[in-house]
């Protein structure tokens, strides 16, 4: 049920949207040859553009410090939310980085706790058994090398930013409209990733020629529809819900990498990839209200 009087079918529409195009977010990236923190700054300097442009059509939007500010480091755990996901993809497979990354809702459960929310039982119960799970696929991705458990680890860093970067934003969209939102969030994203990278690619950076079709469709497809679309959820629903709707994105994402790559899943794998979905679901059964 979606409240403040928007339509149950709308609330379910934008989500699937959401969803369907963050799905494709790590195929494309992995059809990139740039380095990781290239990928990630154009594909937020490309959306923040776009938003910038949109923005100065529209009359101008009053912004409170508090909403300005709460901006601002949701754009700052968006930038490292990125730049640590992508670089997973670099080291381990598709389906490994989206499973982990994914695991921001126990996240999200356990960040509430600075929110002076108490998670329940179930929720604890939830993070074991998902934890078991992430030991489970990082002890199959070891027998890969350590570079696939490096992988896992960096993509595990990128759920907690996810995590805070849905808190802040739920916190944000209370007061502040879509637009205004998201032009700030990505658009600080973009700035802090494009001065990483000038200090630390030695002057290169421009990504490869050949990237920049995929990177145009990463700022389309799965940064301007699919954040967006969640983005715009969060003035409805708490955090955790979105955060939930988010666990189809490995499902998914794992049909397209064994449609277009041929990735498949190992035994010891997929029984942590079972783990930590199960484990995701146990723990929202008793999630607090981020509302």
């Amino acid at each position: 049920m979606a409240p403040n009087g928007k339509s149950t079918f709308g609330t379910l529409l934008a989500l699937s949207v959401g969803l369907t195009c963050i799905s494709f977010s790590a195929i494309l990236i992995r059809l990139t040859v740039s380095p990781a923190v290239t990928v990630a700054t154009w594909r937020m300097v490309i959306a923040g553009i776009l938003l910038l442009s949109a923005l100065v059509w529209r009359r101008r939007t009053r912004i409170t410090r508090r909403a300005f500010l709460l901006s601002l480091f949701s754009g700052a755990f968006l930038a490292l939310h990125f730049s640590t996901w992508i670089a997973s993809l670099r080291y381990t497979t598709v389906a490994s980085s989206v499973v982990l990354v994914s695991t921001n809702p126990l996240f999200v459960g356990l960040f509430s706790l600075l929110l002076g929310e108490r998670p329940s039982r179930k929720l604890w119960e939830g993070i074991f058994i998902s934890t078991v799970g992430a030991v489970l696929i990082g002890w199959g991705d070891l027998a890969v090398g350590g570079k696939a458990l490096w992988g896992d680890l960096l993509a595990l860093l990128g759920a907690m930013m996810a995590s805070a970067y849905l808190i802040v934003g739920r916190r944000v969209r209370q007061d502040l409209g879509l637009l205004p939102y998201i032009t700030l969030s990505y658009s600080t994203a973009g700035i802090l990733l494009m001065a990483f990278l000038g200090v630390f690619s030695q002057g290169i950076v421009l990504p490869e020629a050949p990237d920049w079709p995929w990177l145009i469709l990463l700022a389309l497809g799965p940064q301007l529809l699919g954040h967006t679309s969640f983005n715009w959820a969060l003035k409805f629903l708490p955090a955790v819900v979105v955060a939930l709707v988010i666990l189809g994105e490995p499902i998914l994402s794992s049909l397209w990498a064994y449609l277009i790559f041929g990735e498949g899943i190992g035994s010891l794998q997929g029984v942590g990839f079972a783990l930590v979905l199960l484990g995701i679901a146990r723990g929202l059964g008793g999630k607090p209200d981020l509302g």
